[in-house]
């Protein structure tokens, strides 16, 4: 089956879809910016039209107002990780769970300190956390929420208990606790222990390695749940 643009020669319907996702996306990049220095409250529609170099009118056409356009940058921004790192990247299905979470905190941390994504990324996630908007429901029930899911299920698997036992949610939040740590604390961290931060690949491995080495240990000596 051919596409529109083939079926209509001489339209310009190919050039005027791809100048469409171009302003799309250029508004997705912007608005991520103006977002992430200003917050979603005091972000305004006109300045981040001004960097797009976009109408003023494209927000409304494109995404129908600031709030919408809002979750799509954090929904954009989610993607473009997942993207590049997947959460279990290289790791089959049967493979034991102690190799399931090391993946799952190496692609962690890929994510956080990713030099070649946009600068605002990991800012608009941070401030989003300080100041939470209504967006932030959708970002977790479309991504947050599966991905501790998933962990979940390793954490499960190591625990070999059952699927609803209390210690399998406060032993996700600590894995995620310390995979997050280095970067939300960066500022205090560069001033005490910046060898804790990876500058490189190097880097990142080993504290995916130290984080997933300390979070056996422990599981393994974990009390057993009242339940």
């Amino acid at each position: 089956m051919r596409d529109a643009a083939e079926t209509l020669p001489g339209t310009g319907v190919s050039s005027a879809l791809h100048q469409h996702a171009e302003t799309r996306l250029q508004l997705l990049e912007a608005a991520g910016e103006v977002f992430a220095e200003m917050g979603f409250r005091e972000a305004t529609v006109r300045e981040i039209c001004r960097r797009a170099g976009a109408n003023v009118a494209a927000v409304n056409y494109h995404f129908g107002d600031k709030e919408r356009l809002y979750v799509e940058v954090l929904r954009f921004a989610h993607v473009r990780a997942y993207e590049l790192y997947p959460l279990l990247p290289g790791v089959r299905p049967d493979s034991p769970p102690e190799e399931k979470l090391y993946a799952f905190v190496r692609s962690f941390l890929m994510r956080v300190f990713d030099k070649c994504r946009a600068s605002w990324h990991g800012r608009l996630m941070s401030r989003e956390m300080i100041e939470p908007t209504g967006a932030l429901d959708a970002l977790v029930d479309e991504r947050m929420r599966p991905m501790a899911d998933i962990l979940g299920g390793i954490v499960t698997e190591l625990l070999q208990c059952a699927p609803g036992d209390d210690r399998i949610r406060l032993c996700v939040a600590s894995v995620v606790s310390q995979c997050v740590f280095s970067a939300h604390c960066r500022p205090v961290l560069e001033r005490t222990q910046s060898a804790f931060i990876p500058s490189d690949q190097a880097g990142i491995d080993r504290l995916a390695e130290h984080i997933t080495a300390f979070s056996l240990a422990a599981i393994k000596h974990l009390p057993r749940s009242g339940n």
